[in-house]
């Protein structure tokens, strides 16, 4: 197992350089630049100005060398720096991350509490008033945009009810501490978390129920109720591991989707995460930030896919890695 881990790991490398490759080619074939916003200041920015910038950042070096550049820079732990603020790439992430994952990570456990139960309990009661009920609201989970969603949660339960914050996670008027902190973090969370967790419990509650209902049909299954066992006893202790395999997929894969949903819900609700400093740079034309922002995100499918791996080996023994 740990050989086979190590050898994923370094397979990894080939394969995130050729995906920084081709984020920097698509970068730099995007319309406009990082100076399009200063080139369109009129009297303001000289032609010299201009130039001083470019030469600065080496935006008229061949693309290979900007690359190379980049790379080099990267293996040393210097991530850039950020074309709009001149702070280094890595601490405008590192002080955006924890947000993130605050939020997804909230997001990430809600859905566990909510689709693995539903999901497990409409299979148990296939085609009862539960499993039609959970199924059709499953299917409209998924077809509801989230950030249509995001804005009728506003409408209704900040301008209409009043009962929620619409921005941030904290309160700019009260200088709260302790559990009312918490509180208040709490309620600002709502919203954001419900928007994130929609998609996914429900894409989730699905494939929780699919498989299950392919495990129950199993012999082995029937068997243990034909020598007397309970009914909990033969979905917890025969049909749950089993079933959790598929699941374990869709769940690892999770992950990188809800940092990328967070990109919306974070715009909505203006929270200071990775999300919204992805929007701002792009609309900025940052480049070192908005590659810092990508190859985060790859590495996190990477690894994602990595723990789906190792939980495979330990949720069915017959599976070994050589």
């Amino acid at each position: 197992m740990r050989a086979y881990l190590l050898r994923r790991l370094l397979q990894a490398v080939p394969l995130l350089f050729g995906i920084s490759v081709l984020l920097f080619v698509a970068l730099q074939m995007t319309p406009g630049g990082p100076l399009a916003v200063a080139e369109d200041v009129q009297g303001r920015v000289t032609a010299e100005d201009l130039q001083r910038l470019r030469n600065r950042y080496g935006l008229d070096d061949p693309m290979y060398v900007q690359y190379l550049r980049w790379a080099g820079d990267l293996l040393r732990g210097d991530w850039g720096t950020s074309f709009d603020t001149g702070r280094p790439v890595l601490v405008t992430i590192a002080e955006r991350v924890p947000t993130t994952l605050l939020l997804t990570g909230t997001a990430f456990l809600v859905t566990l509490i909510l689709s693995i139960p539903i999901g497990l309990l409409a299979a148990v009661r296939q085609y009862s008033g539960f499993d039609y009920a959970s199924t059709s609201v499953a299917f409209l989970g998924v077809s509801i945009p989230s950030f249509w969603f995001g804005l009728m949660l506003l409408y209704v339960f900040t301008f209409l009810l009043g009962w929620l914050p619409s921005v941030g996670l904290s309160d700019p008027r009260h200088d709260y501490t302790g559990w009312a902190a918490a509180g208040d973090l709490a309620r600002h969370l709502v919203m954001p978390v419900a928007v994130l967790a929609l998609v996914s419990t429900a894409t989730n509650t699905r494939y929780v129920r699919a498989a299950m209902l392919d495990v129950i049909g199993h012999d082995y299954v029937r068997t243990a109720r034909a020598k007397g066992l309970t009914e909990m006893a033969v979905v917890g202790k025969h049909a749950v591991k089993n079933g959790a395999i598929p699941v374990v997929t869709i769940l690892a894969l999770e992950i990188p989707d809800l940092f990328i949903g967070a990109v919306i819900t974070e715009s909505i609700f203006a929270i200071p995460g990775m999300g919204r400093l992805f929007v701002q740079s792009a609309s900025l034309r940052d480049y070192p930030v908005l590659m810092g922002i990508l190859m985060t995100a790859s590495v996190l499918v990477i690894v994602s896919n990595l723990v789906a791996d190792a939980l495979y080996a330990l949720l069915d023994p017959r599976i070994r890695y050589r």
